[in-house]
């Protein structure tokens, strides 16, 4: 897989190291000569000194062969344009973007980018999780697909000691990881048995949070 990240900042660094030692091909647009030069001596030639927004950047970048494209500037006006030129002009056929501004989360779909992050939200439902406020956080939004990935921890008398396949999940629902104190993270199978304090990764249909929060976390 080759992935183009727009932005060096703390998520674009770690981002772009996770995608390395996983084998894929990855390269960091960033305006910043200086940090360019500090992602050249910690990981290679990873980098590319330049707007990410600009379509000669992005043309020798590569952008037409990347399999997905993230940007993740602090600034939503940078991550709006690049991600519209890599999606118009350079048809990537999976596009991320960081949203910085939750005001501005509308205009991104209103454009045409629909796989947002809004970390100011995400940041939120995790305190709402840990302080008990809320047991689901929604961790992205694939709007375009009509799906949304979320984690929710089991805390509902009904599921624990049950298997996934005896729970009536919504349709089309896909329960992907689950993590469970004190183990590495599995991919559950309809045999899994829940316990208390788990957590379970899930891709859902939009519009079933309140269901998924039902059955597990109730």
């Amino acid at each position: 897989m080759y992935a183009i990240i727009v932005g060096d900042n703390e998520i674009g660094y770690f981002l772009c190291k996770e995608l390395l030692d996983k084998g894929h091909e990855v390269l960091i647009i960033e305006k910043n000569a200086t940090k360019c030069e500090y992602l050249e001596k910690e990981l290679g030639s990873v980098s590319l000194c330049g707007n990410g927004s600009e379509v000669a950047i992005l043309t020798k970048a590569g952008a037409a062969r990347a399999d997905i494209f993230i940007a993740v500037t602090d600034e939503d006006e940078d991550n709006l344009a690049a991600c519209q030129i890599a999606k118009q002009k350079f048809d990537v056929s999976l596009i991320i973007a960081k949203v910085n501004n939750p005001k501005n989360e509308h205009i991104f779909a209103k454009l045409g980018i629909d796989h947002t992050v809004d970390v100011v939200a995400l940041v939120l439902e995790h305190i709402k999780m840990e302080v008990s406020i809320s047991p689901l956080v929604r961790l992205l939004s694939l709007k375009e697909r009509g799906l949304e990935l979320v984690l929710v921890k089991v805390a509902n008398p009904a599921a624990i000691g049950k298997s996934l396949g005896e729970l009536s999940l919504p349709l089309n629902s896909i329960t992907s990881l689950l993590i469970r104190q004190g183990q590495e993270c599995q991919v559950p199978t309809p045999d899994t048995v829940l316990k208390l304090d788990d957590q379970l990764i899930c891709l859902i249909p939009n519009g079933s949070k309140e269901s998924i929060q039902a059955i597990f976390a109730s």
